[in-house]
């Protein structure tokens, strides 16, 4: 009964690395579709999104399957649950990167100096995801820590843009409404940072059975 129980814990983990593959297609995606000013990848962002949203309805139905057949307990339980509360942070990334696929495809937003800020923002924001999952499939507690530290990086960049858009808002050639689609773009990958974070913090549950005190 273990060695099933293990066997299906093992397909749990891939399971959680593809889906966490595919935010971070998603993140990559939507950051360079406003760097380049490339509509087919903020199409790419959305459609990667779908696959989220279908790879945590799979997900779901595994541990509930593992949760039902298998009755875990104590550790194994947590990791089981765990993962199912992950994978809600998981779609809710996809979804937000999706929604700043759409601002790109509405506003139609060319590359300007605070695009390569956001797109560096992105990359830690992505950083942030991979890290989180491979402290969950390796059940490692530092670097889910490392995770919750690391989103000063992010918040620091989301200030930086936010400073330099307002400061940017002085310039009569610069529209009020591009700077605030600008703006909402960040917020939208501060949010996914909070999400990687709440990923980091489940990791912690996982392994010690304490939340840690975390913000998301």
């Amino acid at each position: 009964m273990r060695v099933q129980y293990d066997q299906q814990l093992q397909m749990l983990n891939r399971a959680m690395i593809t889906m966490g593959s595919l935010c971070e297609s998603a993140i990559a995606k939507s950051s360079q579709a406003l760097l380049l000013g490339d509509l087919a990848l903020a199409d790419q962002a959305t459609e990667i999104s779908a696959e989220i949203s279908q790879k945590e309805r799979e997900i779901e139905n595994m541990c509930l399957k593992l949760l039902l057949q298998q009755q875990p307990v104590a550790r194994d339980l947590r990791v089981v649950s765990s993962a199912l509360k992950m994978v809600t942070d998981m779609e809710r990334i996809g979804h937000q990167s999706a929604d700043i696929a759409e601002i790109i495809r509405v506003a139609k937003l060319s590359p300007q100096e605070e695009t390569q800020d956001i797109h560096d923002m992105a990359q830690a924001t992505i950083q942030m995801v991979t890290n989180a999952i491979d402290a969950f499939v390796h059940q490692d507690v530092a670097g889910a820590k490392a995770v919750m530290a690391y989103d000063d990086v992010v918040d620091g960049y989301f200030d930086k843009i936010k400073k330099n858009i307002i400061r940017h808002l002085q310039n009569p050639e610069l529209e009020a409404e591009y700077a605030v689609d600008l703006l909402m773009i960040a917020k939208y990958f501060e949010r996914i940072g909070d999400h990687a974070v709440n990923i980091a913090g489940w990791v912690c549950f996982s392994i010690s059975g304490s939340r840690e005190e975390w913000e998301g």
